[in-house]
């Protein structure tokens, strides 16, 4: 009885599925395109600000539509059955499970204020206690470097020279001011000098970092003005979220037996 019922069910839906498809917002040479797809676009727009009105609602079934003739079309032509089609096709179900998985992780595990908070206070003390200002020169060989210390010694403008010479389009133009910063922000050998200098004074020797050599004089100093916790607590959750992800799939890791085909 279950099988007739099954086959006359079959039968009537080749005759008119459009009747049969409870969840259709429209059919295309018989071919259904869903409501839930349909709700899923409508809900998304609503959640950036979009007023889903009737106008936008046949917007939205259009393009599904045109989407749909196109979706024919290259099934007729075998493009679903191409190697390279079926590869992205497997990696676009992957990243979108993927990121699915991950937003749900963060959902399941939010971070909290006292995360948040402890992370402010480890930023704090990064800070460190003391912010600095100082212009700085920066050239490709040590030896530049050394001529330019001579040529301070001897009474040139030390803003001219960084115009003239330094290779920092950030402060190059600023006669090489690099405004107020804190040590944690700059390279170490950078900042251990700029820590040792006196107000007004200028490195005696040309200061090595990745980016080539550096002449530095320091201008002043102040107590420390970390920003406020609001202003970068949004930053810290962030940044306690990607060290927990990073945890959670090293976990994933530990678990798993990875073999990689040499």
């Amino acid at each position: 009885m279950k099988l007739f019922q099954t086959l006359i069910a079959i039968a009537m839906l080749a005759l008119a599925p459009s009747a049969f498809a409870a969840d259709a917002l429209a059919t295309v040479n018989g071919k259904p395109i869903k409501q839930s797809i349909y709700d899923y676009i409508a809900k998304d727009a609503a959640a950036r600000g979009q007023k889903v009105d009737a106008q936008v609602k046949d917007l939205i079934t259009n393009k599904l539509v045109d989407s749909e003739l196109v979706y024919q079309e290259a099934q007729k032509l075998g493009l679903d059955k191409q190697p390279d089609y079926l590869a992205r096709e497997e990696l676009s179900r992957r990243e979108l499970l993927t990121s699915t998985f991950l937003q749900d992780y963060l959902k399941k595990n939010p971070v909290s204020d006292a995360d948040t908070k402890a992370a402010y206070e480890q930023y704090k003390k990064a800070y460190g206690e003391k912010e600095y200002s100082a212009r700085h020169i920066l050239v490709k060989t040590e030896a530049e470097a050394k001529d330019i210390i001579a040529q301070l010694g001897k009474g040139a403008d030390f803003a001219k020279l960084a115009k003239e010479k330094s290779l920092d389009p950030g402060s190059k133009e600023k006669g090489g001011d690099l405004g107020w910063f804190s040590p944690a922000t700059m390279v170490k050998p950078f900042s251990d000098v700029v820590a040792n200098l006196q107000k007004g004074a200028i490195s005696t020797t040309p200061v090595q970092t990745q980016f080539g050599w550096h002449v530095i004089k320091l201008i002043d100093t102040r107590a420390s003005q970390p920003l406020a916790y609001d202003k970068v607590k949004e930053g810290l959750q962030k940044n306690i979220q990607q060290r927990n992800l990073e945890k959670m799939m090293a976990d994933l890791r530990s678990k798993a037996k990875i073999d990689i085909s040499k």
